[in-house]
């Protein structure tokens, strides 16, 4: 199963908050201490995804007293690959990819080795065509409403 880390899916909570508190390119900042209220995260938590983002260049911080971090970009883009690579590592189902070593005990005679290699580029491609933006909550529309529109069309 592929399955991303707790701190990806915190990542695009953060930097859609950013994006609503109107902390984009050039424009104001947001505090860490602020972040953890308004998304309901632990203080520590929201430190470490904002540093990761910051080393990825996802967002940007801001120095001094009225500092605090805004988005590097706006998030439309903002591909979604960036963010997991950023803290999962590089987008891939097997571990024998990349031209990686000693990943898997039977490399030297695995029949499949090297032929997964378009199934990840296919991951690969599919998550960069989607946006942070393309995830996060349409303004004015409650979370509670865009679920109910979700499990409706699955009654369908």
């Amino acid at each position: 199963m592929l399955r991303l880390s707790k701190l990806t899916d915190y990542a695009v909570v953060v930097l859609s908050r950013l994006e609503q508190d109107g902390a984009v390119v050039g424009g104001r900042v947001q505090t860490a201490p602020g972040l953890a209220i308004s998304t309901g995260m632990a203080e520590p938590t929201v430190s470490k995804v904002l540093k990761i983002l910051g080393q990825a260049g996802l967002v940007e911080g801001v120095r001094g007293a009225r500092g605090g971090y805004r988005l590097a970009r706006p998030l439309h883009a903002m591909p979604l690959a960036e963010v997991i690579v950023a803290f999962d590592g590089p987008i891939a189902l097997t571990a024998c990819v990349d031209g990686s070593v000693n990943a898997c005990e039977t490399e030297d005679h695995c029949p499949v080795r090297g032929r997964w290699d378009p199934v990840n580029d296919a991951i690969r491609h599919a998550l960069s065509g989607i946006t942070v933006a393309d995830l996060s909550t349409p303004a004015g529309c409650a979370p509670m409403r865009a679920a109910a529109s979700i499990m409706n069309l699955m009654a369908e």
